[in-house]
């Protein structure tokens, strides 16, 4: 006789904690709540009363739980609560998710796409695209996602849920976690969590007494005070306040008769002292003897195989006919043992886990043991391949039997087809479990594979601790060979973490492991390491003599041959990428054929990521060359296919900067606010970087000070001046931003800057003014000669777009200084060519080299002042376009008054009477400056700015220029 109480005692606290979230979500407030506590404490039951709430609410509930049979499965729960939502509603066919649909494809079978090779997803982009969706899910009700027995979970599912519970706050969405309070990281997490206030944590204490008698009493039906005493001493005693044991002996006493119900009266037929189970164990004894004997073997195979298990597992182990296997089975169900589990219809699961456990505990070692060894040969042997779940399955099985040797082997293939597949933290759980178990002769290899799975999944320290207590092994033996690939892979992860120095060691300890003479394609893996080890700053610090590029290269050329040859492809695309880098100093088009090589070779070998490495590559050079956005759109809608979210974010930086420079300001703005906050939130600092530069780059670029000094904060904020932008936010952001606001030794001094920097680190951004911006003011000032722009334009970064531009700038003004009217005009043609995309940078040309023209008596430089000044008046970049007209005047042209501009003016200054040459004025008072520095910048008298300041404080009733400034603050701030 089952009892189980059909109300929740004893836990109203918590009810109302949850109803209290679920109201929170519902207005848009995101919660994380976890629940911690032993087994049958009541975990179950509280997430049950927060689904049946939320489906009230019209909520979307997703459900999931990890699997307590000690297998290790990435993403098993998260995986579990998609499907429970999405086999009753379908798959959401939101078009904004479309862009997530690879990176959710390991968790939605539906997004899977034949034929197409997967993109190995790192868990940030994965947990990125999760609260994407659950965003989506919870758009008009909130949403609530419930996640149990999260102390049985991969790692890899503990860091989707740390992210998701990060980055909840505003949305609407109720996270849910249960977990006994076992060590480990899911404990780790929680307890981090309610550090950080980021997650309210409930621990479940035992019922009191009176909860007891009251749980009792609504598993009989009756009121406690029906119960009786020694019934009630009893159980309070045996169960300790744990719900579910308490309704396990409640069951019992049922089940044997010692507990009755007579004349309307519960009764104890006999004292319920010794005949009374003395634990859990003795409990689930006593009903397995109740069982038939086919059900009672079933039962113990099933628990064998842990608190779940598959029905074809079960029916390899037991031998059973599909008619006598469901037979047995719904008498197991009958009996309230089993139940089907409702996410998978291939699996049953044991009641509670603790029932598993305490059938098999009631066997003596011998039978649990010979039980364990037969169930593991059977599987062995059913003739069907086993996946990773199958391997972990059989290694517990042999370890339950003795087997310590056989379980580490089948532990340790198990982790090695995790760390290929990518899921580092699952590889590291299992190859941590073969290792002690590995007899002698296998251990080294092991350690070897666990290494490598730490270093790839972020702990370098530990790998090399690992590594460094290896046993040595001959120099040039099979041995050394195994050993020498392994110092490779741990001298690579050395290098994506920038750690030169430990980098050296791993490929010097290879070279002495593998002698001369490697095998060629290790050699060719050496070299290429080797390569991009040159690149990283600190190699000096190594005590190894610099590197010659040329020999550098060299070598990394033939290190690509060798790769193709050995049918190494991945190999091959890191030296191509490699020598694409190298190859730059050649120019853009021996970089580009080396890129369209490793595009070739990733295409052939269905290598996705590769692909779209090569593809993000060559389009930001085509950007740069010729400032055509079109190839660099391409990459991002193959890495968006493919669902590879950090290289889109990559993409969008370079997209942003483009829309920038071409300024095409709205089309920047939506892809920085599209993808700034999103890298920062998966910890992209150099795509965030990036994007955050392209901000203060476009405010720069609309001369807009106060814009660009808080875009550049946040720059700062983001570990910029500490990255390799910091000369592109010297010179194509502040000083390109100094020549809008008329100051041409602020913008030198950028320029300078930029390339200080550049000659003391190595630099791939070639827009920083170096190669363009920085000769031409640097002719117009007479400080550079033909000589100088020559080795400009003979640089990669010379035939880039964008220098282009200034560089036949600066050479139309050095063929016009040298009396070459038509030299010069051939210049300004291939110029207004060049400049066609970058309308900014184009008319602030024109004003640029407009001085210089009508001085030495070449060009057109009225018709370009008038075409810039026309184009800054209408931009609102005032200085710019009041020095177009200062210089017409010098040069005897008519300069023509704008009257218009009013509807620049806000609304209750032009109420006041403000005119637009006082709002001129009154735009530069956020930065306080002199009335020196405002007719400078606006090329008017220092009489006519105190005029309109003077205006200025009487229309606006401040009382003092302080006061005008601070206001003129206010309303820069303000939104326009």
């Amino acid at each position: 006789m089952r009892a189980t109480s059909p109300v929740i005692v004893g836990r109203d606290e918590e009810i109302g904690l949850l109803s209290s979230a679920l109201d929170a979500v519902q207005r848009r407030s995101g919660r994380a709540l976890f629940l911690l506590g032993e087994a049958g404490i009541g975990k179950s039951r509280l997430v049950g009363e927060c689904a049946y709430r939320a489906y009230g609410l019209g909520m979307p509930v997703l459900r999931g739980r990890a699997t307590s049979t000690g297998l290790v499965v990435p993403f098993r729960p998260l995986a579990e609560a998609l499907a429970s939502r999405f086999r009753a509603a379908g798959t959401p066919t939101d078009p904004e998710l479309t862009p997530y649909h690879p990176a959710l494809a390991r968790l939605v079978p539906e997004w899977r796409r034949a034929g197409s090779p997967g993109y190995p997803e790192t868990v940030v982009e994965l947990a990125e695209a999760l609260l994407r969706l659950l965003s989506v899910l919870g758009r008009e009700a909130g949403c609530t996602i419930l996640l149990e027995d999260l102390h049985d979970c991969d790692t890899e599912t503990v860091a989707v849920v740390e992210y998701v519970i990060d980055n909840l706050a505003d949305l609407p969405i109720l996270f849910l976690g249960t977990l006994r309070p076992e060590p480990g990281a899911a404990l780790d997490l929680v307890r981090s969590a309610e550090r950080r206030h980021v997650a309210t944590v409930r621990e479940l204490a035992p019922l009191h007494d009176d909860q007891v008698r009251a749980l009792t009493g609504a598993c009989l039906e009756a009121g406690p005070q029906e119960i009786p005493e020694a019934v009630h001493r009893r159980l309070a005693e045996r169960a300790a306040g744990n719900p579910y044991l308490l309704e396990v002996l409640l069951a019992d006493l049922l089940d044997t008769g010692r507990l009755r119900r007579t004349d309307g009266a519960w009764e104890a037929v006999e004292q319920p002292g010794g005949s009374i189970p003395s634990d859990i164990v003795r409990s689930w004894a006593r009903r397995l003897e109740r069982l038939d004997e086919p059900v009672r073997d079933l039962l113990l195979a099933s628990a064998t195989l842990g608190s779940q298990f598959s029905v074809t597992v079960l029916q390899t182990v037991t031998g059973f006919e599909d008619r006598a296997l469901f037979t047995h089975l719904r008498s197991a169900v009958e009996a309230g043992v089993i139940a089907p589990d409702g996410a998978a219809p291939d699996r049953y699961t044991f009641r509670h886990s603790l029932t598993a456990e305490a059938l098999i505990s009631s066997l003596v070692p011998a039978e649990r043991a010979s039980l364990a060894r037969r169930a593991a040969a059977a599987i062995e042997h059913s003739g069907e391949p086993l996946d990773e779940d199958g391997r972990q399955l059989v290694a517990s099985l042999r370890l339950a039997a003795g087997d310590r040797a056989g379980a580490a082997r089948q532990f340790a293939e198990a982790g090695r087809r995790m760390l290929a597949s990518g899921a580092h933290g699952s590889a590291v759980v299992l190859l941590e479990r073969a290792h002690p178990l590995a007899a002698e002769a296998d251990r080294a290899a092991v350690a070897e594979s666990l290494a490598v799975a730490r270093a790839e999944g972020g702990d370098l320290d530990g790998a090399l601790e690992l590594a460094d207590a290896l046993p040595p092994v001959p120099a040039r033996s099979e041995a050394a060979t195994r050993r020498g690939q392994f110092h490779i892979d741990l001298a690579w992860a050395a290098v994506m973490a920038e750690r030169t120095a430990d980098a050296a060691l791993q490929i010097e300890a290879a070279r002495v492991l593998l002698g001369p003479a490697p095998p060629p394609g290790l050699r060719a893996a050496l070299v290429v390491v080797d390569g991009y080890l040159a690149l990283l700053p600190g190699l000096p610090g190594t005590g190894r003599p610099p590197r010659d590029p040329v020999e550098t290269e060299q070598a990394v050329q033939k290190a690509a041959e060798t790769a193709e040859a050995e049918g190494l492809p991945v190999v091959a695309c890191q030296a191509w990428q490699l020598l694409a880098l190298l190859r730059r100093e050649e120019g853009f088009d021996a970089a580009d054929a080396a890129l369209e090589r490793m595009l070739s070779i990733s295409t052939e070998h269905a290598l996705p990521v590769w692909r779209v490495e090569a593809l993000v590559r060559l389009g930001a050079n085509a950007f740069m060359r010729t400032g055509d956005a079109s190839r660099l759109l391409s990459a991002r809608a193959a890495a968006t296919d493919l669902g590879a979210l950090l290289l889109t974010r990559t993409v969008d930086g370079l997209l942003a900067m483009n829309a920038v420079l071409c300024a095409r300001w709205e089309e920047a703005q939506e892809i920085i606010d599209r993808s700034a906050e999103a890298s920062a939130r998966v910890g992209d600092l150099s795509a965030h970087r990036y994007l955050l530069l392209a901000g203060a780059t476009m405010a720069a670029h609309r001369g807009r000070r106060r814009d660009t000094d808080r875009a550049l904060a946040a720059f700062r904020r983001a570990g910029g001046e500490q990255s390799l932008l910091v000369p592109l936010r010297s010179g194509l952001c502040r000083a390109f931003g100094a020549l809008l606001e008329e100051d041409p030794e602020r913008a030198a001094a950028g320029l300078d800057e930029a390339l200080a920097w550049e000659l003391d680190h190595p630099s791939y951004y070639y827009l920083s003014g170096r190669y363009g911006l920085r000769p031409l003011l640097r002719v117009l000032a007479g400080q550079a000669d033909r000589t100088e722009l020559e080795e400009a334009r003979a640089a990669p970064g010379g035939c880039l777009a964008w220098n282009r531009q200034f560089l036949d700038l600066a050479d139309a003004v050095l063929l016009g200084r040298k009396g070459d009217p038509a030299g010069a005009a051939r210049l300004m043609a291939s110029f207004t060519q060049h400049s066609a995309p970058f309308p900014v940078a184009r008319h602030l040309g024109l004003r640029l080299v407009a001085d210089a023209a009508r001085a030495d008596g070449w060009g057109e430089p009225v018709a370009w002042l008038r075409t810039a000044e026309e184009f800054f008046y209408g931009a609102g970049v005032q200085p710019v376009s009041a020095a177009c007209r200062a210089a017409l005047r010098q040069a005897g042209a008519s300069v023509g008054q704008h009257r218009g501009g009013w509807d620049r003016i806000p609304s209750p200054l032009r109420t006041s009477g403000v005119t637009p040459r006082e709002y001129e004025v009154f735009v530069l008072l956020p930065e306080r400056p002199g009335n020196q520095q405002i007719a400078r910048r606006l090329s008017i008298s220092p009489r006519t700015v105190e005029k309109h300041m003077a205006s200025l404080l009487n229309k606006t009733g401040r009382a003092d220029r302080a006061a005008l400034c601070e206001f003129a603050a206010e309303c820069a701030a303000e939104p326009a």
